[in-house]
């Protein structure tokens, strides 16, 4: 696939959303904000998040909500590339935050689950009953590794459940055109797995099951780790995919994968945008740029925009 850059310069981008006016708003992880990149590729700042903002995505009401995980990374300039280090002592959880578009202020919208800290929440993908789903990483630190799960809460702030647990640092989360599949991503075993969606917010998952009972389809060979993902029309998984950085495409049922190659080994994420949603927005986190490029099909139309 060939990528024109929009934009460079910037902080470790993830979580790219393609907005109704052309333009697109992400994070930047690194520099603790929610920012606008114009069709032009001129850059603002929409909002100061603090901490670490990660997945984002556009809610029922028109703002944005953002995954935050709570600044957990020192930065390191390896050679130019900007790549996540380890687990600074400033850190102290993450959260979920609400962001007004226009006037730019954030809300912490949950911290917690069932008297639990948020760990370091990921990635969020919205369904079309306005809830969403979401991922919390977790952290690892020198001798340790979370255990963290999937949640699914309401955009009012009024109900947030942990739907399936446990996973080893479930990062890129997507649902099937028809609402009816929950895909996930894990970072460090490069594994994609995928749950039935039985009820808004419920999942055939099985906490003493193997991988909570998920039904794996696909797991990278050699040194690939997966990232977030985004959902095409055509149902296929695409995911992020770090050291051979690029975008691995899954069929929906698993029986095929591709690889199709960037030119940073950090390739975070993809959004799909313009009138036919053809247009793929991609995350090269560790050269700070954001590329964009023709997709093969259309993307997915999410629940909601702005």
């Amino acid at each position: 696939m060939d990528l024109d850059v929009l934009a460079s310069g910037l902080e470790f981008p993830e979580g790219p959303v393609a907005m109704d006016d052309g333009s697109v708003i992400l994070v930047e992880i690194a520099r603790g904000t929610l920012t606008r990149v114009d069709a032009d590729g001129s850059v603002d700042v929409v909002a100061e998040c603090g901490g670490g903002p990660n997945g984002a995505a556009v809610g029922p009401d028109g703002a944005m909500y953002v995954c935050n995980n709570g600044g957990c990374f020192e930065w390191i300039d390896f050679g130019g590339l900007t790549i996540p280090g380890s687990l600074p002592r400033s850190w102290k959880g993450g959260s979920i935050q609400r962001v007004d578009l226009d006037a730019g202020e954030v809300v912490t919208l949950y911290a917690g689950c069932d008297g639990r800290q948020l760990r370091a929440p990921n990635d969020l993908v919205f369904d079309a009953h306005g809830g969403f789903w979401f991922t919390d990483h977790g952290v690892r630190a020198e001798r340790s590794s979370d255990r963290t799960g999937v949640f699914y809460a309401k955009a009012d702030g009024s109900s947030i459940t942990e739907v399936i647990f446990p996973l080893d640092a479930p990062n890129g989360v997507g649902l099937s055109p028809d609402g009816t599949r929950v895909y996930v991503a894990e970072t460090h075993t490069g594994r994609l797995w995928a749950w039935d969606v039985t009820a808004p917010g419920v999942a055939a998952s099985d906490p003493a099951a193997l991988n909570a009972g998920g039904e794996l389809l696909c797991g990278l060979p050699g040194m690939q780790l997966f990232d977030s993902l985004a959902v095409d029309g055509a149902g296929n998984v695409c995911v992020g995919t770090l050291v051979n950085g690029g975008v691995t495409v899954v069929a929906p049922d698993g029986s095929s994968s591709e690889h199709l190659p960037m030119p940073d080994m950090l390739v975070t994420n993809i959004c799909f945008g313009g009138p036919d949603l053809t247009t793929a927005y991609v995350t090269m986190s560790g050269t700070g740029q954001l590329g964009v490029g023709q997709w093969s099909g259309p993307g997915l139309a999410l629940a909601h925009s702005a």
